[in-house]
């Protein structure tokens, strides 16, 4: 019952507070000994960094990358879980309520619930000011594609598809692990997360150190994503957008992406918002051809953004009530209470 207090209070306090500045937030130093240990595993294999292997030209070797990438992985989800875990311990010994106010902490730093709207919002003001090199300059924080000559709908709808991507992967996975495991499960997902948003790239450097972290990714989020797009609909429902768009979309364009999950609740968001995502992009000058993801029935507006920020909240309120019941019924079945 302890956990169910503090998730509450955790979503609470990351509603009011977000992410404070100044304050170093653990997935940073989760970030740090991914770089340092990808950069120590490739100099392990060849002697070298990656740059001098691409300057000398000296053969991949992907079998031992693979290898490498694997217990990268390994070490970083395990390792993350293992000092949470250990930090919770060693605070219940000192007091049960230093645990419970530590776990609290954590859950807050684990969700992204008011830092998601917060930096999609800054988007949505430079638009609404009619400032498009300004909006262009704050969607390239949040999206991997080329923002130099996207115009005003095509800026609003990369900042749509980074809130809808996120609502899952930054809110409601997190709290569905959380539920499952409290903090430290919550974090072990986030190292997930984040060697997904750093190593698993099909680029030419990472494309086989990265390999298990992506595939880990898509089984970690394999259930939340689905889950998370379930809490969208519902959301669309409540709010009075479409909501027979939403279903209908996302049971068509679901799988409209490379990863098995990235499309589930963009997918709900196009469909309830009767707005097209997805399509080609641009990445360091190169196109992407990616399909596409609804039905363009209007163009995408930067009032589009307030309106996918307002599917966030309602998801995040009933998935955080659906979290602490199945904590809750965890509870019961382990303690017949």
């Amino acid at each position: 019952m302890k956990l169910v207090c503090a998730m509450l209070l955790g979503f609470v306090l990351d509603l009011i507070f977000g992410d404070p500045h100044g304050l170093v937030h653990p997935v940073q130093i989760i970030g740090w000994f991914i770089d340092k240990l990808k950069k120590g595993m490739q100099h392990l294999i060849y002697g070298c960094s990656y740059e001098e292997v691409k300057e000398k030209g000296i053969e991949r070797k992907a079998g031992m990358e693979k290898a490498a990438g694997f217990f990268l992985m390994l070490f970083i989800v395990a390792g993350t879980y293992a000092v949470i875990y250990g930090m919770l311990y060693v605070a219940r010994m000192i007091h049960p309520l230093l645990r419970f106010c530590l776990e609290t902490f954590f859950i807050y730093q684990i969700l992204a619930t008011k830092s998601l709207k917060k930096e999609s919002m800054k988007v949505y003001k430079k638009l609404k000011e009619g400032d498009l090199l300004g909006a262009r300059k704050e969607v390239s924080y949040l999206v991997g594609r080329d923002t130099e000559n996207l115009d005003e709908s095509e800026v609003a709808k990369a900042d749509v598809e980074t809130i809808a991507e996120n609502t899952a992967d930054g809110v409601i996975a997190p709290m569905l692990f959380i539920a499952l495991g409290g903090a430290p499960l919550g974090f072990a997902y986030k190292a997930v997360n984040t060697l997904d948003s750093m190593v698993a790239y099909r680029n030419e450097e990472l494309i086989h150190i990265g390999f298990f972290s992506a595939k880990m990714d898509d089984i970690c989020n394999f259930v939340p994503a689905r889950f998370a797009a379930v809490m969208m609909m519902l959301a669309a429902f409540f709010l009075r957008f479409d909501f027979k768009g939403a279903v209908r979309i996302f049971k068509r364009d679901r799988f409209a992406h490379l990863s098995p999950n990235s499309a589930q609740t963009e997918a709900v968001a196009a469909g309830a918002l009767q707005i097209q995502l997805g399509g080609t992009h641009n990445y360091f000058g190169k196109a992407v051809v990616k399909p596409t993801i609804g039905d363009a029935i209007r163009p995408v507006e930067y009032e589009d953004i307030k309106r996918t920020n307002q599917l966030l909240y309602v998801s995040a309120f009933l998935s955080m009530a659906v979290c602490t019941l199945i904590t809750f019924l965890i509870y019961v079945q382990l303690f017949n209470v």
